[in-house]
C-alpha cells in the first residue's frame, strides 16, 4: 500500500480522500491556487503545495507543476478525484513516465472513452444499444446541420469529449441550430480544449440512469448497481438516488451486464460509471441507450456507498496499489435508499445564476460519516445523514471554481424515509451570506412528480409552476421572529441597571416603538407595544398580532403568534436577519432610518455584468439597433456560458469591454440609447 499519495484537486472530494487515506494510514499532500490558500483541503491533509494562480487554467490544469510537487514531496501516486484532470490521458501517462501512480484508469481506457463518438463506435462493436444519431469525425457546421435535419427536432449537441452538461444544448428548430451549435462548440473549447461535437436525437421524456462499475488489474469487473441521476437542470445534475425507482431486477442485471461488458472492452481499472438514457416504455419496463462511460468516480458516488456499504474511494487506492477487489459481483447487495442533494451557490429562480459571496452562516443539520460495521467484513453502516463539503463558515465562494458548497446525502430503509429524511436536513441547512438553491431543492423534494418517482430530465422545466417565485415563510411570522430576535438580543446585553432595560415599561402603560424592515425593494414600518402579561401587539400594516416569545438559545426562538406554536432560528449578519422555519426561509432587512441613505443603484435599462466572470462574445456592434430580449452578450462564470439580453429597446453606442476581459458583478457591459 502507499505510504503517501497527492490529491491533485480540491473542495469536497481532496476533503473526502484525505479523510479515507489517513484512516488507511497513507499521508496525503494537498495542491492549492492563490484563490484556496485557506481552503478546507489545504488543511486535511499533511502538506501541501502552492501551484499557481486563482483561475484553475493557472493552477489546478499546469499538470507539470503538479507532477513537480508530488516528486518533491515524496508522493507515490497521484489522485486526480473528479473533474480538472480526472479524464486526461495526458496526465496520466505523465504519471506514470515520472515513476508516479494515477490513481484511475489506464490512459487507453480514459483514450477510448474520452470521445463521445469514439466511445459510442466501440459499443455499437459491442452490441450496446445506441441514440440514433450523428458520430463522425466531420463537424462542418452545414454537414452538422444537414444531419440534424434529416433526423428530425429536437435534437441534442454534445461535446464530444465533454461532460457535466457543458458543451450541451437541446435544439428545438432547425433555425436555431447554427447559434446553439457555435455556443456548444465555444463552451467545450474552453472546458475541455476540444471543439468537437456530436448531434443525437433527443429522446423525449428520458431518464439518466447510470451504472457504478469498478476494474482491478487482475482482469475482475463489478458492477455496483444503478443511480437515478434524472433531476437536471441545464445537463447538470441536481438530485441523484439509489437504486433507480421502478427498476425491474432484469433490466438492473442487463444494464449491469452491459456496463461491464463496456469496461472490459477497454480493460478498464478502478472506478468508472457507464451511463444511460433510459425511455419508459407503455407497461412501465425500461428501453436503454449508451450514452457515454465517465472515467473517474463521480461526484454523486456517495449514494452508492450508502446503499451497498462500500467505501468506493478505499477501493481506488486498493485497486491502485495493485490489490484485487474485496468482493465479488455476487457478493454484492443493495440495502436501503439513498438520495443526494447538491447545495450550490445560484440563483434558481434568476436562471440558475452562479452567486459568489462569503458563507456568514454555513450550519448544516447533525449528521455523521460512515461507520464501520461490527462484523469486520469491510463493509459500511449507512448515516442517515451525511455532509461532504470542501468548506467552512467565513469561507467565500469565487468565480474561479464551479458553484457547489457542498453535497448532502440521506439514506432510509426504503424511499419514503429517505425523502423524509432529505426534506428535514435541508430544513435544517442554514446558508447566509449569498444565494443558494437549499429552498428550492426542497421544493422538488416535496413535489408530486418526485415524490411519486414521475422521473425524466426535464422534470424542472415540466413543474415550473410549482419549483420556482415561491415564498418562502410568510412575512408577518418573519417580522415576528426578527421582533423577537431583536428583543432577546436587547434583553440579553441590559445590565442589573433598571434604567438600562429597553423593555418598554411605564408606570403608566406601555411604550410604543416603531421597527423599520425591508423585504427586497419593499419597505415595512413594524409598530411594537407591550399587551397584558408577556404579550407584545405588533402592526404590521393593517394587521395585529399577539406575540408571546423567548429565546431557545442564541439564535433559536419560540413563538406563540396569534396562539399557534412556532418555533424559528434567526441568524443576524450585518443588517440581514435571516429567518428560517419549518415553512421555509426569509431574509429581511433591519432599516435604521436615521443612517439610511439615499438609494444608489444603477439607472433603469442598463445592461450589466449578474456576476463576476469574463466576457466571450459580443453579439451586436456599436450602431446596432437592439430590442428588449435581445441577446447582445455571452459571459462565461463558473465553468457555463450565460447569455445576456438587451434590457430595453434602442441602439448600441458603445461596448464598454473587449472579448476576454474579466469583468466585476454589476458593470456595465455596454452603453444604450434610446431610439
Amino acid at each position: 500500500m502507499f505510504k503517501k499519495i497527492l490529491i491533485a484537486n480540491r473542495g469536497e472530494i481532496a476533503c473526502r480522500v484525505a479523510k479515507t487515506a489517513r484512516r488507511m494510514g497513507i499521508n496525503t499532500v494537498a495542491v492549492y491556487s492563490d484563490a484556496d490558500a485557506q481552503a478546507r483541503h489545504v488543511a486535511a491533509c499533511d502538506e501541501a503545495v502552492h501551484i499557481g494562480g486563482s483561475a484553475a487554467r493557472d493552477s489546478y490544469l499546469q499538470w507539470q507543476r503538479i507532477l513537480d510537487a508530488a516528486i518533491a514531496t515524496g508522493a507515490q501516486a497521484v489522485h486526480p478525484g473528479y473533474g480538472f484532470l480526472s479524464e486526461n490521458e495526458d496526465f496520466a501517462r505523465a504519471c506514470a513516465a515520472a515513476g508516479l501512480v494515477f490513481i484511475g484508469p489506464p490512459p487507453e481506457a480514459i483514450a477510448a472513452m474520452g470521445s463521445k463518438a469514439a466511445a459510442k463506435s466501440l459499443m455499437a462493436q459491442a452490441g450496446v444499444p445506441l441514440v440514433p444519431g450523428y458520430h463522425g469525425a466531420d463537424n462542418d457546421p452545414a454537414l452538422l446541420q444537414r444531419e440534424a435535419d434529416a433526423m428530425g427536432y429536437p435534437v441534442l449537441i454534445k461535446a464530444s469529449a465533454g461532460g457535466g452538461g457543458r458543451g450541451m444544448r437541446r435544439v428545438d428548430r432547425a433555425e436555431d441550430f447554427a447559434a446553439a451549435l457555435r455556443s456548444c462548440q465555444r463552451e467545450a473549447a474552453a472546458s475541455f480544449g476540444n471543439d468537437h461535437v456530436l448531434v443525437e436525437r433527443y429522446v423525449t421524456r428520458p431518464r439518466h440512469i447510470e451504472i457504478q462499475v469498478f476494474g482491478d488489474t487482475q482482469g475482475q469487473c463489478v458492477y455496483l448497481f444503478e443511480r437515478d441521476c434524472s433531476v437536471q437542470r441545464r445537463h447538470q445534475k441536481v438530485l441523484e438516488e439509489a437504486p433507480a425507482p421502478g427498476m425491474s431486477a432484469a433490466r438492473r442485471a442487463e444494464m449491469g451486464a452491459a456496463a461491464v461488458a463496456a469496461a472490459k472492452a477497454v480493460n478498464y481499472v478502478g472506478a468508472g460509471t457507464v451511463e444511460f438514457i433510459a425511455e419508459e416504455l407503455d407497461d412501465g419496463d425500461l428501453r436503454f441507450y449508451f450514452m457515454e462511460m465517465n472515467t473517474r468516480l463521480q461526484v454523486e458516488h456517495p449514494v452508492t456507498e450508502a446503499i451497498t456499504g462500500h467505501d468506493l474511494v478505499e477501493w481506488q487506492l486498493r485497486v491502485a496499489a495493485g490489490q484485487p477487489l474485496p468482493v465479488a459481483q455476487a457478493d454484492l447487495r443493495m440495502h436501503g435508499h439513498a438520495i443526494e442533494a447538491r447545495i450550490c451557490a445560484e440563483q434558481p429562480d434568476g436562471g440558475f445564476l452562479p452567486a459568489t459571496g462569503q458563507l456568514n452562516v454555513l450550519q448544516w443539520p447533525a449528521h455523521v460519516a460512515f461507520t464501520r460495521n461490527a462484523e469486520g467484513d469491510g463493509r459500511q453502516n449507512p448515516a442517515a445523514v451525511r455532509v461532504d463539503t470542501g468548506v467552512v463558515q467565513g469561507d467565500a465562494i469565487s468565480p474561479f471554481y464551479d458553484s457547489m458548497i457542498a453535497k448532502l446525502i440521506v439514506w432510509g430503509e426504503d424511499r419514503a424515509q429517505a425523502l423524509a429524511r432529505l426534506d428535514a436536513a435541508l430544513r435544517d441547512t442554514h446558508i447566509v451570506g449569498l444565494h443558494t438553491n437549499v429552498a428550492f431543492l426542497r421544493r422538488v423534494v416535496g413535489s408530486q412528480a418526485f415524490a411519486t418517482a414521475d422521473l425524466d430530465t426535464a422534470l424542472i422545466e415540466r413543474e415550473r409552476a410549482v419549483l420556482f417565485d415561491q415564498p418562502g415563510l410568510p412575512l408577518p411570522l418573519a417580522v415576528a421572529a426578527v421582533v423577537a430576535h431583536e428583543l432577546a438580543t436587547e434583553r440579553s446585553a441590559a445590565g442589573t441597571d433598571p434604567w438600562s432595560h429597553r423593555d418598554g415599561w411605564r408606570m403608566h402603560g406601555g411604550a410604543r416603538r416603531r421597527l423599520h424592515l425591508a423585504l427586497g425593494d419593499a419597505q415595512h414600518a413594524v409598530t411594537l407595544q407591550r399587551g397584558t402579561g408577556e404579550t407584545l401587539e405588533i402592526g404590521l400594516g393593517d394587521a395585529r398580532l399577539s406575540l408571546v416569545h423567548r429565546a431557545l438559545g442564541e439564535h433559536r426562538h419560540e413563538l406563540v403568534l396569534d396562539g399557534v406554536r412556532h418555533v424559528l432560528t434567526v441568524h443576524a449578519h450585518g443588517q440581514a436577519r435571516a429567518v428560517f422555519g419549518d415553512a421555509g426561509s426569509l431574509t429581511l432587512t433591519h432599516i435604521d432610518p436615521l443612517a439610511q441613505a439615499a438609494a444608489g443603484g444603477a439607472a433603469g435599462g442598463r445592461l450589466t455584468a449578474p456576476m463576476p466572470g469574463k466576457v466571450i462574445a459580443f453579439l451586436v456592434a456599436a450602431g446596432d439597433s437592439v430590442q428588449a430580449g435581445q441577446a447582445v452578450a455571452v459571459m462565461e462564470a463558473m465553468k457555463m456560458e450565460h447569455t445576456l439580453n438587451a434590457p430595453r429597446d434602442g441602439v448600441v453606442a458603445e461596448l464598454l469591454y473587449a472579448v476576454g476581459d474579466q469583468v466585476a458583478e454589476g458593470a456595465e457591459l455596454l452603453q444604450l440609447q434610446g431610439e
